[in-house]
This record gives C-alpha cells, structure tokens and sequence, in this order.
C-alpha cells in the first residue's frame, strides 16, 4: 500500500458526520460510550460501530473500566485537518451566500448519561 493509499483510507474514514462528530466531542478529552450515545442522540450499537472505524483506523483507543468503556484520540493532529476541512467548507458556504455551523445536534428527550463523569458535574459536558 502506497502514501496515497493510506492517505486516501484515512479521508475514507473522515468522510461520515457522525465520526467527524464523535472526534468534536472528544476534543474535550476522554468520554465513555454512554456519553457518547447521549450528546449524538444515537444508540449505543450505531455509536460503537463508528467507534469501531476510528478505531480500526489509529484515531482512536479504548480503555475499560467495569463495564463501561472510555474513548479518547490517539494523535490530536487530527484535529489539523478536521480544521482545515471546517475552514474550506465554511469558505465554500460563504461564496455561495450560505451560513454553515459545527454545532452538535441538539436533540429532545434524550436520556441523561449516568456515566460517573457526567455524575460528578453539575451538568453534562456535551452541551457544546
């Protein structure tokens, strides 16, 4: 396998929003699965299969701890490209008039993460 093959498979697993979104959230450093499942709004299989991607790619790495499992980024230059990406899309919307946001989705009624994280705030950290 060539550069631009490894290249080509790290964008590959770059390309999808929910794994851009998970990598925004661990910005903030190391963050269970529950808490993960909460902030996206997602379930827990669809969550741990992208998770899995990350994983598989290098970006990511997991610890357990009893029956919860943490994830953090391996290399925070990751977080070079997702801001060169931001800057050429947000770049791109504005010629075309368009207003773009990086925000989290923000969906209702979701279920609290009881993570001990998250317990030990006096509110989640993903209201970003």
């Amino acid at each position: 396998m060539d550069a631009y093959d490894r290249q080509a498979g790290l964008l590959k697993t770059l390309a999808h929003p929910v794994r851009l979104q998970i990598l925004d959230i661990l910005r903030d450093g190391e963050q269970c699965v529950c808490h993960l499942e909460a902030a996206l709004g997602l379930r827990q299989a669809y969550v741990s299969q992208q998770l899995m991607v990350l994983r598989k790619a290098g970006l990511v790495a997991d610890r357990k701890d009893g029956l919860r499992v943490y994830y953090r980024v391996l290399d925070p230059s990751v977080y070079g490209v997702l801001e060169v990406a931001r800057s050429l899309v947000s770049r791109q919307a504005q010629k075309q008039g368009h207003a773009v946001s990086f925000a989290l989705p923000v969906s209702t009624g979701l279920r609290p993460c009881h993570c001990p994280k998250c317990t030990q705030q006096a509110s989640p950290v993903f209201a970003r």
